[in-house]
């Protein structure tokens, strides 16, 4: 009896793999691929818009000092830089189609994700410190105008919200991203397996 209960136990503990087709699999991973590269897309859209914004401020506002200018420059190259860097990635994604070649396409995936982390780690202290400098030029002859303790509320805000981003958000993100393209990158070994 003792014996039947252990063959008992080890069957209920074993889960067996679900059979699904490398078709099905490269399916779901093509579901996936493109959302990503929509996100991607969205992203790019929104910075060049931003962009665009930023330009047209430049372009058309009159400026009474030249450090208001100075900002807004400096958050224009800031926000093409960072277009840039977007574009980037997308382009590592977008340079062939992954159904041809799964095996080659995980390199491309790997290399997106190393990217990725790049720029969520040494690359991010670089975008909200330009972007804050330029702020900072850019209200310098509003901020003069204001009291003291909203001087203060805004400088307490802001190092919060930069802190509350650096941190807990990035984090976050940085691990839902690793996460999701963990889970795809092992698909695609598991499609590439199947397939040789």
């Amino acid at each position: 009896m003792h014996e039947f209960d252990h063959i008992k136990s080890l069957w209920q503990s074993h889960s067996p793999e679900p059979g699904i087709s490398a078709e099905e699999m490269l399916k779901q991973a093509k579901l996936e691929v493109n959302a990503i590269r929509r996100k991607s897309l969205l992203n790019i859209a929104g910075m060049l818009i931003s962009l665009a914004a930023i330009a047209t401020l430049l372009l058309t506002y009159d400026f009474k000092s030249w450090t208001a200018m100075l900002g807004v420059g400096i958050i224009l190259l800031t926000v093409a830089i960072y277009t840039l860097l977007l574009y980037r990635e997308h382009a590592i994604l977008s340079k062939q189609d992954f159904t041809i070649n799964p095996s080659s396409f995980i390199e491309r995936l790997k290399e997106y994700q190393f990217s990725r982390y790049q720029l969520y780690t040494r690359l991010y202290w670089f975008y909200p410190m330009a972007i804050s400098a330029g702020m900072i030029l850019y209200f310098m002859e509003t901020f003069e105008r204001m009291e003291p303790w909203t001087q203060l509320a805004i400088i307490v805000f802001s190092f919060c919200w930069m802190v509350f981003c650096a941190t807990y958000l990035r984090k976050a993100f940085l691990k839902r991203e690793k996460e999701r393209l963990e889970l795809l990158i092992e698909k695609f070994e598991r499609i590439s397996a199947q397939i040789d």
